[in-house]
């Protein structure tokens, strides 16, 4: 007889119970279950020690880990209340060991097989298989153990006959109610506890929710009591939809592959692991993950598939098949609400109407006069997660195939997303920290506000704005300093979800209605996307989709490389491309100039923008590249010029010089406009146009500018049946659902119109628009709406300049007084005969830096200002 161990064992020298103790911290990290522990107690201790130590060694479990305490105190249980027949039958199998003229095999199958075995190691736990067995041994099994089809985890001994047959008479004859509880036991271990019959697990599905922090879904898992298996599903045909939406583009990928290896780690630390599989390629779009579901929930035995709900119309299309499928089955597959506020397909315009629809003071409105289900308070995120006795084969997360860079013909790697790993934290933990460095800013308040006192109680309460909340606010289009909270990644992938993101706010007392609005702004974008699924390719407005765009490709690489020679859109664009991320004013900026200035359809921007943007999100991009494009719900009544806006986000050229170094030489108030400068000045600088930095790739903008214009007013005459004559609002078709609420339909179980006259509503029009369309010929200079906007002072540097007139005007009427009162002593003294008075220590000087340059303060009182 021969016993063979496959095992990680404990450090040698180690007494008994340090080496029990070893194993418990070898269950607590997931890589050991209950019952094979609780083997091993029995092998090392002995089953007299076992019974007397074996609780006391697993109380320190019942304040850490109940529902581990309540497992080992089962097995525990149930292996000291065996029957005689238990006892009998060990002690018959043990004695066939010792029969003459037999060579029998004791097999201890590992809990963690050795490297080379048959064992799958994945991240955070491993697969427990049983080593092969020859045709003899499991047919020596079978007749011995004619109910054992399969062992059960933990260490099993397995009696196996080499040579000779055994005779049937001596098998042990059982009795007629221990072979009724047999057939009802499953697996079973000979001489070893059998597992307790614990419920199936549950299949928890992550997809755009790679948290542990306020996770419904997550919760909702622990609450029913069962092991659970955490599970991505990769299927790239799913996430695009039917149309042209790039809805994970190259910058998307390459976050997500990071994102899942940083949450994996997330969830060994809670003692669990993340299953990664890839929905067959060949299936249909709604079908794939349904397949791959189905096989998983074949091989685990699970019977509920919990999920947070996605909100573009082709996954909740997917998403309710998938239920269907399920549910029919007979397994339980629920959805929970997170990745928005608001729920969009709860979102009505009943009680508010349709004027004013795709603003978000519509949308605001509506989500009050409706308020629906109640945000909530976020959730706690688990300390452990219960895991399942085996668990399911996964795929390496490289396999994939999220982060594969491309090869140049000699072999090299492209490494395109170097800049991008420097530049973010992918990790859950680095949303958080992002987020605590947004709102509080080193605790350093810069606003003190006294709002309450209690005299009686002699205490005050104070309203502080923090540091980036009120930068935010004053300066979030400056383009040279970080005044923005970079959040939108993390709220892409539900890295961070937006209740903790709004309970985060509220509690760094963040009133600023600018930042908080931004929330409702996604929301909004949602709930577009629901109503015209085809936001993404297909213009809301239909006269705008017979503009004459430009196909220029060369135009369009210009722009898209940040070579078009205009240095605000360049810098802007070669940020985009090296850190996949740029603050929303120069969003606007870029897009205005492809559109306005270079007749470029907005699809061609919103599909670079998605394949670039880290943060690319199919709503958001697919709303604000319509209206850019002047066919979305709400047209922007602004125009970014692409040299004098920089006057509004770049003032010195700091942005500028960062992202196109080579322009670093050039004075402040040449920088954008490089072509202005002298010859002597651009050898100084070393900018050479064509070589160093580009050549403009167009130089008539108010040109251009007139013809975007004229042919907007041709479209619109060409489709007057779209233009309400009496406003000179554009109309646009409404989809069933607002048609269903305007008719009073929407509650009515859930009756929708869906044929009959197309139902036509006057939507926001740009007022130059309406002005075009009365005057064709105008152009853009004369139009008294003109949207373009040639860049503002921030309000910040406003109120530095009042402050400066203000004292300025004040010191001025000061000395005014003390000229004549200093004229009124003069003369006084002389009409009396006195001599003149003594000339005062400091004589009256200009103010050198005053705004004003005829400013004057009294002499001794200059302050020198920056």
């Amino acid at each position: 007889m021969s016993v063979t161990f496959y095992s990680k064992m404990p450090p040698s020298g180690a007494d008994a119970q340090a080496t029990v103790k070893w194993w418990l911290g070898e269950v607590l990290e997931g890589r050991e279950d209950p019952e094979g522990f609780f083997a091993v107690c029995v092998s090392i201790l002995g089953q007299v020690e076992t019974r007397s130590q074996f609780l006391s060694l697993i109380e320190p479990l019942s304040t850490g880990d109940r529902l581990l305490h309540a497992s080992l105190t089962s097995i525990y249980q149930e292996y000291f209340t065996k029957t005689e027949d238990d006892e009998l039958e060990l002690a018959l199998a043990l004695s066939l060991l010792d029969m003459k003229g037999q060579r029998g095999s004791v097999q201890l199958n590992s809990i963690l097989k050795p490297e080379g075995s048959n064992c799958t190691n994945q991240t955070g736990s491993w697969n427990r298989e049983s080593p092969p067995q020859t045709a003899r041994e499991m047919e020596f099994q079978i007749s011995t153990y004619p109910n054992k089809q399969t062992l059960g985890t933990g260490q099993t001994v397995c009696v196996s006959e080499q040579e000779g047959d055994v005779d049937q008479s001596q098998k042990p004859k059982r009795s007629k109610n221990r072979r009724q509880r047999r057939k009802c036991t499953g697996q079973h271990l000979v001489g070893l506890p059998r597992s307790p019959s614990a419920p199936p697990p549950v299949l928890l599905w992550f997809r755009r929710d790679l948290r542990l922090c306020d996770n419904p879904a997550l919760v909702a898992s622990l609450e029913v009591g069962a092991p659970v298996i955490p599970v991505f599903i990769w299927s790239p045909k799913e996430e695009e939809g039917t149309g042209i939406t790039v809805a994970m583009g190259g910058a998307c990928k390459y976050w997500l592959h990071q994102a899942l290896l940083c949450f994996c780690s997330s969830l060994e630390h809670i003692g669990s692991r993340l299953v990664v599989l890839k929905a067959n390629g060949e299936m249909t779009s709604t079908e794939s993950s349904l397949k791959a579901l189905k096989e998983l929930i074949k091989e685990t035995g699970a019977r509920t598939v919990l999920a947070n709900a996605l909100y573009e119309p082709w996954l909740k299309e997917r998403d309710d098949l998938v239920v269907s499928a399920l549910q029919k089955q007979g397994v339980e597959c629920r959805m929970f609400h997170s990745y928005c506020l608001r729920d969009p397909y709860s979102v009505t315009t009943e009680g508010v109407g349709l004027r004013g629809i795709g603003s978000v003071s519509h949308f605001m409105s509506c989500c009050r006069q409706n308020p629906g289900t109640a945000v909530g308070v976020p959730l706690d995120p688990p300390v452990s997660l219960p895991t399942p006795a085996h668990w399911p084969k996964g795929l390496c997360l490289d396999e994939l195939g999220l982060a594969r860079m491309p090869r140049r013909k000699d072999g090299t790697t492209v490494d395109w997303a170097a800049n991008i790993r420097k530049t973010w934290d992918f990790s859950e933990g680095g949303a958080q920290a992002r987020l605590e460095a947004f709102l509080h800013d080193g605790e350093t308040p810069i606003v003190q506000l006294v709002i309450l006192t209690d005299l009686a109680m002699n205490n005050t309460i104070y309203l502080f704005l923090f540091l980036g909340v009120y930068r935010y606010e004053k300066e979030s289009g400056r383009a040279d300093a970080p005044n923005t909270s970079c959040l939108s990644p993390y709220l892409h992938f539900g890295q961070l979800s937006p209740r903790w993101l709004m309970w985060d706010a509220k509690g760094a007392r963040c009133r600023p209605l600018k930042f908080q609005r931004k929330l409702a702004w996604r929301d909004l974008a949602y709930w577009q996307l629901t109503l015209f699924p085809d936001l993404p390719w297909e213009s809301i407005r239909p006269p705008y989709k017979a503009l004459r765009w430009s196909s220029d490709r060369g135009h369009l690489k210009a722009w898209q490389r940040g070579r078009t020679g205009y240095p605000l859109v360049d810098a802007a664009m070669k940020q985009l491309w090296q850190t996949g991320w740029m603050n929303n004013y120069m969003r606007h900026v870029v897009a205005s100039f492809l559109i306005a200035y270079l007749y470029l359809p907005w699809q061609e921007g919103y599909r670079w923008f998605q394949d670039t943007l880290v943060d690319a999100d199919v709503a958001i991009d697919a709303m604000m590249w319509q209206n850019g494009g002047m066919c979305g719900l709400d047209h922007w009544n602004f125009v970014m010029h692409p040299v004098d806006a920089a006057m509004t986000c770049d003032p010195y050229g700091t942005y500028v010089r960062k992202w196109c170094p080579e322009l670093a030489e050039l004075p402040d108030e040449l920088i954008h406009k490089p072509w202005k400068c002298p010859a002597s000045m651009l050898r100084r600088a070393g900018v050479v146009f064509g070589q160093s930095y580009p050549e403009r790739i167009i130089t008539d903008l108010e040109e251009r500018r007139n013809q975007s214009l004229q042919d907007v007013a041709l479209v619109r005459r060409e489709f007057e049946q779209y233009v309400d004559k009496r406003s000179g609002c554009d109309l646009v078709p409404l989809p069933p659902r607002l048609v269903s609420e305007a008719l009073g339909l929407s509650h009515k179980d859930g009756a929708v119109v869906t044929q009959g006259k197309q139902f036509l509503l006057p939507v926001i029009t740009r007022m130059e628009f309406k002005h075009q369309h009365e005057d064709p010929d105008a152009d853009a200079t004369s139009n008294p709406y003109n949207a373009v906007l040639k860049g503002y002072v921030s309000r910040k540097r406003d109120e530095t300049i009042a402050f400066l007139n203000k004292r300025d005007f004040t010191a001025s009427v000061m000395h005014e007084a003390v000229q004549r009162k200093e004229r009124l002593n003069s003369d006084y003294r002389r009409m009396e005969g006195l001599p003149p008075s003594p000339s005062p220590r400091g004589r009256a000087r200009r103010t050198p830096t005053a705004e004003d340059r005829f400013s004057i303060v009294p002499g001794g009182a200059v302050t020198s200002l920056k």
